[in-house]
């Protein structure tokens, strides 16, 4: 193998310059948004010295992506995803400009603001269905993954830079400028979308209401692969995410150092962005369901390692390995449900894969600081990442789609179903379309805020 094949595949910036300036545009509208995320818990902290309200922040932006997401799915499946693209990204620079306004005039009560967070994360929640559909679209088939791979490593890049640079911009010009500044990064972010050619859905259109949501859900649940897909996620995550036991396992082995808690982190996102980096192998094989099943077995592996052992740089090796997996396992996914997805159903799913990208997360989070409450840090890790190991196998046991070639990308979407959406929204499981945003467990951020229109005052999805 080449050597430039084995790096980042950036193919799709060559064959499409539309996809280049879009991708360029929501790559500075993400680092808007992660300059937003900052500010928005420095000064809710800064008014409050309260842990309560700055965990808040982080149900602002939830609760809307749950409540509006699906809905705003099964709309997006009804309409032309530019346009609605086009109308959530001016709403979010609206209230990015609203946040800028309050922050030059001395702020306002906490419950405002998070209020004005709450209706951009609504509005991002709106965007990221309708982006669903540019990468597919704007891109040959055996490119998707590419831009897919593209995707998530700009968003890692600017996961990276974002917060630092809010951190030099907070202490150099105040609040009201990194409001400011995420306001006008959506300018790019406009301009990128402005020029795609109008994409309403290929097929029947979704039933509007109710009806649409629960025919995506159908399909969700009635598609093998796409299902197998989302619960290995959710086995990966649910079971061994390992981010609120770093302070404990740091205590318990590490004397508490905290030059040790921030390599721990740091690890996971090294891992994340060098495997990125070196994916071309991953998109260009087009077989992405045993290499998700793999990558997810090898982070519950990783994690489980990490619980065991005493020394700090093997534990941050093994962490380094996770982020890696994750990364891989992450993009797989991500490759899986949006080429297995119909056109049609494609908002609807984009809006349920980042609730559970969001869900997830979170939910191991809290298992893991149950479980250690209840033994210790190291046994958490150790047990979360044989459970994770047991659960993805299950799912590979009992799903032979994902193991075959039936999980490759591209691939025909009626093998395996056992059922898809029904009802005037039920476009046929065969039809092929595919991009949302990448969720990672190793610190790639959330990229439906990205989505959305380039940003919202969020928090990455994964650790």
């Amino acid at each position: 193998m080449s050597l430039g094949r084995t790096f980042l595949d950036v193919r799709p910036l060559r064959t499409s310059p539309v996809y280049r300036r879009l991708l360029i545009g929501r790559t500075v509208s993400s680092l808007g948004g992660f300059m937003t995320m900052v500010t928005v818990m420095y000064q809710v902290w800064d008014t409050t010295h309260s842990s309560v309200w700055s965990g808040a922040v982080g149900l602002a932006q939830a609760l809307p992506m749950v409540a509006v997401g699906l809905f705003a799915g099964a709309w997006v499946d009804r309409a032309d995803r530019r346009r609605v693209y086009l109308l959530a990204t001016v709403g979010q620079a609206a209230c990015s400009l609203l946040l800028a306004v309050q922050g030059f005039t001395g702020g306002v009560p906490v419950p405002l603001l998070l209020a004005l967070v709450a209706v951009q994360a609504s509005f991002g929640a709106v965007g990221g269905p309708a982006a669903g559909v540019f990468v597919p679209r704007l891109l040959p088939k055996d490119q998707v993954a590419a831009g897919l791979a593209l995707n998530q490593a700009t968003g890692q890049s600017m996961m990276l830079i974002g917060p630092a640079v809010a951190g030099l911009v907070l202490g150099w010009r105040g609040i009201g400028v990194c409001y400011l500044l995420d306001a006008l990064t959506f300018g790019l972010a406009f301009y990128g979308a402005f020029g795609l050619p109008p994409l309403p859905p290929e097929g029947e259109k979704s039933r509007p209401g109710l009806h649409g949501v629960l025919d995506g859900l159908r399909f969700l649940t009635g598609h093998r692969v796409v299902r197998g897909a989302l619960l290995t996620d959710l086995a990966a995550t649910v079971l061994a995410m390992p981010v609120s036991l770093f302070p404990l396992v740091n205590e318990e082995r590490f004397g508490g150092d905290p030059r040790t808690l921030g390599l721990f982190l740091s690890a996971l996102a090294v891992g994340g962005v060098t495997a990125t980096a070196l994916s071309g192998p991953v998109t260009r094989l087009a077989r992405p369901g045993p290499v998700m099943l793999c990558a997810s077995g090898l982070w519950g592996v990783s994690l489980a390692v990490f619980g065991l052992t005493t020394s700090a740089w093997a534990g941050i090796a093994a962490l380094v390995l996770a982020g890696a997996a994750d990364a891989v396992a992450v993009l797989s996914r991500t490759t899986i449900v949006q080429t297995r997805t119909p056109d049609a159903l494609l908002g609807r799913v984009t809006a349920a894969e980042a609730i559970v990208g969001q869900a997830g997360p979170h939910l191991g989070n809290l298992r893991g600081g149950l479980a250690a409450g209840w033994s210790s840090g190291a046994v958490a890790l150790v047990t979360g990442g044989v459970l994770c190991v047991a659960a993805v196998t299950a799912v590979a046991a009992t799903t032979p789609e994902l193991r075959g070639g039936d999980g490759r990308a591209g691939g025909d979407g009626g093998a395996g179903d056992d059922g898809g959406a029904s009802g005037d929204g039920g476009a046929g499981a065969g039809d092929s379309a595919p991009e949302s945003g990448t969720s990672s467990r190793s610190g790639a951020p959330s990229l439906s805020a990205v989505e959305g229109g380039g940003s919202t005052a969020v928090a990455p999805g994964g650790p």
